[in-house]
């Protein structure tokens, strides 16, 4: 058995389409009208069908409700942070902030209330930490990891 992806279902599937390509870049693999794979191990499902397929009424299809979220991980914090302040569409779960270990995050939702998180890239991290002037120990400590991984995340 392998694992493939995640399915979410949503209320609009072409306006789903177009928010995953412009907000964070992802492609269309297959388009099936009902059903829409995506780059990144994503697969879209309208909501109509998907009620369907679990036999459920779509009143027992809950939105909005916080239990989960997709997560994706960016390079470029400062970059994506902007063209995200761009879109004013964008419903903030909370705006940018940094983990006591040091990697900056953003949570929103998408137009289904499902929950999106970018974190910076770990690697990034360990590197604008370097860039700031700490010393590899320096930053194992800021960050509370092992000395080796701050090493691996600069080769």
């Amino acid at each position: 058995m392998k694992y493939t992806c995640t399915l979410i279902a949503v209320k609009n599937m072409e306006k789903a389409k177009q928010f995953y390509h412009d907000v964070l870049g992802l492609e269309v693999i297959s388009d099936f009208g009902a059903n829409v794979t995506l780059t990144g191990g994503i697969a879209l499902q309208t909501a109509d069908t998907w009620k369907n397929f679990i036999h459920k009424q779509e009143k027992e299809i809950v939105f909005g409700n916080n239990a989960c979220e997709l997560y994706f991980e960016e390079d470029d914090m400062d970059s994506f942070v902007k063209k995200l302040s761009s879109i004013k569409s964008i419903l903030y779960v909370h705006p940018l902030f940094e983990h006591p270990w040091g990697q900056r995050v953003v949570r929103f939702y998408d137009l289904d209330k499902h929950i999106i998180e970018v974190g910076e890239n770990m690697n990034m991290v360990v590197k604008r930490f370097i860039n700031t002037g700490l010393s590899i120990e320096e930053t194992a400590a800021r960050m509370d990891v092992p000395i080796e991984y701050v090493k691996s995340c600069l080769v």
